[in-house]
């Protein structure tokens, strides 16, 4: 049964409990949530809800994609299932999918998400998707040693492990708190 608008609500607002200052970012997300649009389909427009996964391994390094629909290096991530129980759980289903991470060598550092973005995906005619927004919400995972495995080639042109530094100037801000997620909110 995929996850309803209620539960992802929830986590936003708790989200929002430890990080009062992107409420204005997340108003129309909560509202959009509150009309019940079973927001956890892809086929939902004018938004839907994305899961994505920072990985850091040994505190040093960020596991981050080459994204081959978007050109972009950023953290592992995608749509949710309707097998997906959990928002948590659609993350490290995403990151193991694309990554070919080891599950099982994986540990969330926190129930809480480190982070959420509100961003317009542009239109992919190849998919029947128009223009539209996504909600990420993104969570923090720590190993000690996981290595990259078989990549999800469809959708990841490449996978590798980052310094902190270089991860944080391509892909924001979020790396940071990625690392400090657990130290904060547990």
């Amino acid at each position: 049964m995929a996850i309803a608008d209620s539960e992802i609500a929830g986590v936003l607002t708790a989200y929002l409990e430890r990080y009062p200052h992107e409420a204005g970012q997340l108003a129309e997300p909560l509202r959009l949530l509150g009309e019940g649009q079973k927001l956890a389909s892809r086929r939902t427009f004018p938004m839907h809800v994305t899961a994505g996964a920072l990985l850091v391994r040994g505190g040093a390094e960020v596991l981050l994609i080459e994204h081959l629909a978007y050109g972009l290096t950023l953290q592992p991530g995608g749509h949710l299932e309707p097998t997906d129980a959990t928002l948590l759980g659609a993350a490290l289903r995403e990151l193991s999918e694309e990554t070919g991470i080891n599950p099982g060598q994986v540990v969330p550092v926190s129930k809480y998400p480190a982070y959420v973005e509100f961003g317009q995906v542009p239109a992919r005619p190849e998919k029947d998707e128009p223009e539209h927004y996504h909600l990420d919400i993104g969570y923090a995972f720590a190993t000690a040693d996981a290595e990259v495995g078989r990549i999800q080639e469809s959708e990841v042109a490449g996978a590798a492990w980052y310094p902190l530094d270089l991860a944080e100037r391509l892909v924001g801000p979020r790396i940071a708190r990625a690392v400090t997620t657990s130290a904060r909110l547990q």
